[in-house]
């Protein structure tokens, strides 16, 4: 390696300006027409039917091709692993979405189904995500609160909630908005719009899926005490939530907090010690299963609901739903919160499906995973299923347990329907304390994503702002208002950042042809008489006068203030000179003298005086170089801010070339009418050292006393 650094390179060639460059690669100005691309796209053809054809069911391409020797046996593991633990996760992201917990484990299971058709990511685990079932409760518990619900009760002389005409309702929003968010998801995939992605930084979703885990937590509160407080929607209302905890906490069911924590304890020995045993075991413990079953056992027996007043999952139906068109009638109420969720679920799906799609070594399609997680999510909602995701638990057990295709997803949705249909009764004595404790212990991982925040500080402090700011927003708003705040504001730093660019002065490495910022490099040379500058950002209309001000302030040069004086110069000048013209007419009418006679000697001493020196100031530079290489693009205001400085310092004597490699930038100043008859593209170069060369062969022929600077 070392060898091959000493390696050296030599080119001999011509000095190429973009004229020259553009005849040797004979550019090609024809462009296809947008006609001529419709109907391309429009053309129909068998290998591009099959293409489709695969592209939109991914089964179809994979699942001939299954290798039952190599696959079978992970996969199964893998699904019946999965499959046990989305009993209690399904259960429990059933209480954060605010519905009864069957429809839990419907969720886990239709949805699960149509993205092992449509889906292209062989390793993520979709299903219920706390996240996104928390922002399903938000909205069902805003358009269905309890006091809406309220009835008297003759035999206790008070007003209690009817909580079955309350969860009906509420399932019908529920699906209602996982319906219109997977339409959303539908045709953002179809209008191939998968790079929407884009917008959510990996800082702004680690912030704000841990805000969602903050609300998270406080929603499991009520279940945790025992307490009923109140729903309060719109900013600040998880703020509201804590204090009327804390106002309710004096009347804790102290069954319940015991139930919690004993729940919680074990949870979490239960956790450690399956990690201190993982290397030793074929699969994990499946430790939540477990601690459900356990309570449910020890409800029944010590008959917590009767005795303690413990608060139970309740009534669970044997079966599955029919299909049901959701209420049009509420989409209108839940757009916007339809619209959050299809992007939050999408970008946390498609970030785990990239980077085990990059492990092992294969494609995820960002439009077809919007399309496969949309129909998940619409014909979810025909069966009562609330918005689904991908969670980082289920898919890390997925993948370790040795699941390698979409096989294992299906298999786990096999498991939960057998639970569906036949033992899912059995758990109506678990305490939903329990299934609380559950998603405290899931949320762990969330938790420390606290530790971004020095990792960030270290390496980059803009996106440790859209971390924190990501997370208050989130916490302070609900999450779909926390999330469109956190995207404004993500990308107002993009803003920010290129109002306020780094701009430099380059110097050149010696014996080489590259150049870098003065200020960064001890050991880079100034080009005599040749000043070259660079901005860090593209040039647009939000930061072209702050490029010309920062030009100026580097070169030391006070454009406005020296062409303002060379005005008044030339002002002078003419006014000496029709002065003179006056003087030497008046002499000739009373022919006193003649006319190269000592009016003419006046006038020559006069015009002495003012005369302009034809020699440019020794302090300022013969020639600016723009580099242009870090400018992506071009609007109108940046070329007119470039065709400014040139007209400008070339009135001062001072040549002005670019320096861009960038075929679009080049594009951009020809369509905004840069170069004209005195400013061609042979002012500009493809590389800066080019352009070095350029004015330093120019230079000696630039200022000619007898003419004026100019391209």
């Amino acid at each position: 390696m070392a060898e091959m650094r000493r390696r050296g390179y030599s080119i001999h060639r011509e000095i190429l300006d973009e004229e020259a460059v553009e005849e040797m690669a004979e550019k090609s100005h024809s462009k296809t027409s947008l006609c001529d691309k419709v109907k391309n796209s429009m053309r129909c053809s068998g290998p591009r039917v099959k293409s489709c054809l695969l592209g939109s069911f991914p089964v179809v391409s994979w699942l001939p091709r299954y290798s039952i020797r190599e696959n079978a046996l992970g996969d199964l593991i893998s699904g019946i692993s999965v499959g046990i633990m989305q009993l209690p996760q399904g259960m429990a992201y059933a209480l954060l979405a605010s519905v009864p917990a069957v429809f839990g484990l419907y969720s886990s299971f239709y949805p699960v189904l149509i993205y092992f058709i449509f889906g292209t990511s062989k390793h993520i685990s979709v299903g219920t995500y706390a996240v996104m079932s928390v922002m399903i409760g938000g909205v069902t518990e805003r358009l269905a609160p309890d006091s809406e619900f309220m009835k008297w009760d003759n035999e206790t002389n008070s007003s209690e909630v009817d909580t079955f005409t309350r969860d009906a309702e509420r399932v019908k929003i529920a699906a209602a908005v996982t319906f219109l968010s997977g339409i959303f998801q539908i045709v953002l995939g179809l209008v191939q719009f998968g790079f929407v992605v884009t917008y959510l930084s990996d800082p702004l979703v680690r912030g704000y899926t841990t805000g969602a885990a903050i609300h998270v937590i406080v929603s499991q509160l009520k279940y945790t005490f025992g307490i009923s407080p109140l729903r309060y929607s719109g900013p600040f209302s998880l703020l509201y939530t804590v204090v009327e905890v804390c106002y309710l906490i004096p009347e804790t069911n102290i069954g319940t907090l015991v139930v919690s924590i004993v729940a919680i304890v074990g949870l979490i020995l239960a956790k450690e010690l399956n990690a201190y045993l993982s290397k030793k075991l074929p699969v994990p413990i499946p430790v939540e299963l477990l601690g459900v079953v356990i309570a449910t056992v020890v409800s029944w027996q010590a008959n917590l609901k009767d005795k303690y007043d413990v608060d139970v999952v309740g009534v669970i139906p044997s079966g599955l739903q029919p299909p049901v068109f959701p209420d049009a009638s509420l989409f209108s109420q839940v757009i916007g919160d339809a619209f959050a969720l299809a992007v939050v679920g999408y970008g946390i799906a498609i970030s785990l499906g990239r980077i085990f799609a990059l492990k092992y070594g294969y494609k995820v399609d960002s439009n077809q995973e919007l399309i496969a997680l949309g129909l998940s999510n619409s014909i979810g909602g025909i069966f009562q299923c609330f918005a689904i995701s991908c969670s980082m638990s289920r898919t890390m057990v997925q993948e370790s347990t040795g699941g390698k295709t979409q096989v294992a997803g299906a298999l786990s949705a096999m498991v939960i329907l057998f639970i569906a249909l036949w033992i899912g009764v059995l758990f109506e004595d678990l305490p939903k304390a329990v299934l609380a404790a559950i998603i405290y212990v899931n949320l762990h991982g969330m938790m420390k994503q606290f530790m971004d925040i020095p990792a960030l500080w270290k390496s980059n402090r803009v996106d440790m702002v859209i971390w924190v700011v990501t997370f208050i927003l989130t916490v302070l708003f609900n999450p779909d208002m926390g999330l469109a705040a956190a995207i404004g504001f993500s990308m107002l730093t993009v803003i920010f950042r290129t109002q306020l660019p780094k701009y430099s002065l380059l110097g050149q490495v010696p014996g080489t042809d590259i150049y870098r910022p003065e200020e960064d490099y001890s050991q880079v040379k100034k080009v005599p008489g040749v000043l070259i500058f660079r901005s860090s950002a593209t040039l647009y209309f939000a930061n072209a006068e702050m490029y010309q001000d920062a030009l100026g302030e580097k070169s030391g040069i006070d454009i406005t203030k020296i062409l303002s004086a060379k005005k008044k110069l030339e002002a002078k000048r003419k006014r000496h000179e029709q002065k003179i013209a006056k003087k030497a007419k008046k002499a000739a009418k009373k022919n006193k003298t003649n006319m190269e006679g000592e009016p003419e000697g006046e006038e020559q001493k006069d015009v002495a005086v003012i005369e302009v020196d034809a020699e440019p100031d020794p302090s300022l530079p013969r020639a600016i170089i723009l580099d242009l290489s870090p400018v992506n693009f071009l609007d109108t205001v940046g070329v007119k801010t470039l065709r400014s400085i040139v007209r400008d310092y070339g009135e001062i004597g001072i040549k002005v070339v670019l320096a861009c490699c960038q075929t679009g930038v080049v594009d951009n100043l020809q369509t905004g009418g840069f170069f004209n008859e005195k400013v061609t593209k042979s002012c500009l170069f493809s590389s800066v050292h080019d352009a070095v060369l350029h004015c330093q062969s120019t230079i000696p022929h630039c200022y000619d006393e007898s003419t004026s600077t100019h391209f």
